[in-house]
């Protein structure tokens, strides 16, 4: 009877697994064929898209929407421009990050409750648009590269994620055994906890790189000067636009005849998904490269500490 019982079980979970992996292989699916469409759409005859015949693969395989996107003069500069922005945005809110984080991690920390109070008060507040753009202006950083950098430059979310991390995965003892040496705050968080929190470090680096690669926002509202646009403020006025004069470069006129309006609208329907290809590419290639930091940093930087 014992066996049985056990040979029933077995099969149970046998059961159970099967439909587990049926049930995350179709959301899986669900979650990939819309970028695979994507990718499939851009490379694919606008007439075909228009038709509704890109479904499972390229149709008349064609690279002018790419042609029309890569026309954009402001393109490259854009993207070296979004470069620059992420990486030292990226290098900046990781040491702001862990600095506040080790700081709050302390046990002894002289008024740690109030502060973290107020940290957690601007999850829920803030001061509005327009106060902030006043305060923005007047301390000279309208229009410079340094308010794309340090705008959203600290998650508070990121934050306590990262103090519970050091608070549950470096052990006290070792801040006493540094304190016994001599070392100081600064010593200690350099040489022992940077090293020990590469997980969270890697972690951190991709979700506030991603945030900062995906604004398009602050380029709007806090820049004038073109060259300074970062790549997701050009894409979005590219998709905005979706006209293309006789010689292929996109403009606001509309007064073309209407030839060229029909072909402006044929191109403007592969050139939106060329568009989302140029902008998430290094997002999900970077995701890639990282994702196994994800389970471990995230899990354990998530524990209640």
């Amino acid at each position: 009877m014992k066996k049985k019982a056990k040979k029933q079980m077995s099969f149970s979970n046998r059961i159970f697994y099967m439909f587990n992996s049926i049930f995350w292989i179709v959301i899986m699916l669900i979650i990939l064929y819309p970028l695979y469409l994507v990718c499939i759409a851009s490379v694919s005859d606008p007439d075909a898209i228009v038709r509704g015949q890109v479904i499972w693969h390229p149709v008349d395989f064609s690279l002018i929407g790419y042609q029309s996107v890569f026309k954009y003069k402001e393109l490259w500069s854009s993207y070296a421009n979004s470069i620059f922005y992420t990486f030292a945005s990226v290098v900046i809110s990781i040491l702001v990050t862990l600095s506040a984080a080790y700081a709050l991690s302390r046990p002894k920390f002289a008024g740690k409750g109030v502060i973290n109070l107020f940290f957690v008060f601007t999850m829920f507040f803030n001061g509005g648009l327009i106060p902030t753009f006043l305060v923005m202006k007047n301390l000279g950083l309208y229009n410079t590269r340094a308010i794309i950098i340090l705008m959203g430059c600290v998650s508070v979310w990121n934050l306590m994620v990262a103090r519970t991390y050091i608070q549950t995965n470096i052990p006290g003892e070792l801040y006493e055994a540094a304190m016994l040496d001599g070392a100081t705050h600064f010593q200690y968080f350099s040489k022992v906890v940077l090293p020990l929190s590469k997980t969270i470090i890697a972690v951190l680096a991709v979700y506030y790189g991603v945030a900062k690669w995906n604004d398009y926002f602050n380029g709007l509202v806090y820049l004038r000067d073109r060259s300074l646009l970062p790549l997701q403020t050009v894409l979005r006025e590219i998709l905005a636009t979706l006209q293309v004069d006789k010689s292929g470069d996109y403009m606001m006129s509309m007064a073309d005849s209407a030839a060229s309006m029909s072909e402006a609208m044929r191109i403007a329907n592969v050139s939106k998904y060329c568009i989302i290809v140029v902008a998430t590419g290094p997002v999900v290639i970077l995701y890639a490269v990282m994702q196994k930091y994800f389970e471990k940093g995230v899990m354990i930087g998530s524990l209640k500490g």
